[in-house]
């Protein structure tokens, strides 16, 4: 059993714990701000871009370019968009999860984040390329991703290019997803919320001209959109990633205060079976002199 020593060395040890995770999810709280603010503000221009595309699909003829071909499946490739660092509760367990229901004989995969790195050469999997971002990265910076994967399908060395990323729904909540990226089909991109099931043939942008003509609109827009997709995705990863550690640092530093008030009651017991035990002997020993 721990003496009083023991208990107040542990409890020590954990208060220490508990300044070292507080820290650690003030840091977190601040970089979260930050990146849901540019998670958050990059939706409503991806849906007026998706408008867009699908008002030039619905124009021209979506089998004269090569980003829209869809073939048969013979490999595929995953981009996997993981965190740097851990701590971050269950989010790349999920992500992890996701990505073990591939077939490893059909898949090769590109990553960013050591933490995928990590698994792929784990699981012996196939990995292409491994692409190292800042914590906050630039439209520009993450281009060369989705050129790669863009030119794997366009050279025809990958029939399918799938993202798994973590979609950032809200501080408490993030999800595991994987998306299609190439090839781009119409029902990858969304159509007016509005819509009823009777309308959506109907042209989102049927007021609109397209200058010089919609077919040369759409081979400027195809490789943008998958560009700024993947950026979008990045950016809902990093989102996700601050959200969830600091959620998971939050969490630990609660679990060390409540570790700590245990820990202290047990010391106050101890203390106090001692002093009355002290006390009892103190009243022996005097009635035995009486005596």
């Amino acid at each position: 059993m721990a003496n009083t020593q023991d208990i107040r060395r542990r409890i020590k040890s954990i208060r220490n714990t508990a300044q070292i995770t507080k820290a650690m999810q003030m840091v977190a709280a601040s970089k979260m701000r930050k990146a849901q603010q540019h998670a958050l503000a990059g939706r409503p221009y991806a849906a007026l871009m998706n408008k867009v595309l699908v008002s030039l699909q619905k124009r021209t003829d979506p089998r004269l370019h090569p980003l829209l071909h869809i073939r048969d499946v013979k490999k595929e490739l995953v981009l996997i968009i993981s965190t740097d660092k851990g701590l971050a509760g269950a989010l790349n367990t999920n992500l992890f999860r996701e990505a073990a229901h591939f077939d490893s004989a059909k898949t090769a995969f590109v990553v960013t984040g050591k933490k995928a790195r990590q698994f792929v050469a784990r699981t012996k999997r196939e990995l292409l390329a491994d692409f190292e971002l800042k914590d906050a990265p630039t439209f520009v910076e993450t281009k060369p991703v989705a050129k790669f994967c863009t030119e794997k399908f366009l050279n025809r060395e990958v029939d399918k290019v799938s993202v798994l990323y973590t979609h950032f729904i809200n501080t408490i909540n993030q999800r595991a997803v994987v998306q299609t990226l190439l090839p781009i089909s119409s029902f990858d991109l969304p159509k007016k919320h509005e819509e009823s099931a009777e309308g959506e043939d109907v042209d989102p942008m049927l007021n609109y001209v397209f200058e010089p003509k919609a077919e040369v609109v759409l081979d400027v827009m195809l490789p943008y959109y998958i560009q700024y997709q993947v950026f979008q995705m990045i950016l809902d990863a990093r989102a996700s990633e601050h959200s969830a550690r600091m959620v998971a640092m939050k969490n630990a530093t609660d679990n060390a205060h409540e570790f700590i008030k245990d820990l202290t009651l047990e010391y106050n017991k101890m203390r106090q079976t001692g002093i009355t035990t002290e006390l009892l002997e103190i009243a022996t020993a005097q009635m035995a002199i009486g005596a």
